[in-house]
């Protein structure tokens, strides 16, 4: 082989070896920076499935609280039934006492449209109060959960920011 045959051998061996080392170069800062994009995602990955985990104990907190809040109210609504339901007995059994002590037929249904008057203003009023008790009940089991949503939809709305 000739000198010059040497020289062109030995400089397209350096080309080569520097084209190879540029694209080594090359391909190790597209690793480095696909390294570093994988990473960051997987961080951001995180912190939401962290967020979203927060989230749903919040939400939870939330129901078992307006569960706690039903499960009163629905006890005292009984309570308050169940003693409406007495007061309602006792007073039928005393008309009915006063009933068979009536001397003639026009103190009977005096009597008799006395009770029921009083019978259903009772109710009237009863169930006037427990409409109003079954509204109160439905507001204050609704506000765990309604301000429960209020805070989940601005932590998800800043998470999609």
């Amino acid at each position: 082989m000739t000198k010059e045959t040497n020289a062109k051998t030995a400089d397209a061996a350096n080309k080569a070896a520097e084209t190879g080392n540029a694209a080594a170069d090359r391909f190790q800062a597209a690793l480095g920076e696909a390294n570093e994009r994988t990473k960051v995602a997987v961080e951001k990955s995180t912190r939401l499935f962290e967020e979203a985990t927060e989230l749903t104990k919040g939400n939870v907190e939330a129901f078992v609280a307006s569960s706690k809040i039903a499960a009163k109210g629905v006890e005292t609504l009984g309570q308050e039934a169940a003693e409406y339901g007495r007061k309602s007995f006792e007073e039928a059994s005393a008309a009915l006492k006063s009933f068979a002590e009536v001397k003639s037929p026009t103190d009977f249904f005096k009597l008799q449209s006395d009770y029921a008057r009083s019978a259903f203003d009772s109710l009237v009023t009863e169930s006037s109060k427990l409409s109003e008790a079954v509204i109160k009940l439905a507001g204050e089991v609704a506000e765990p959960i309604t301000n429960r949503y209020t805070v989940a939809a601005e932590r998800v709305k800043t998470l999609a920011l």
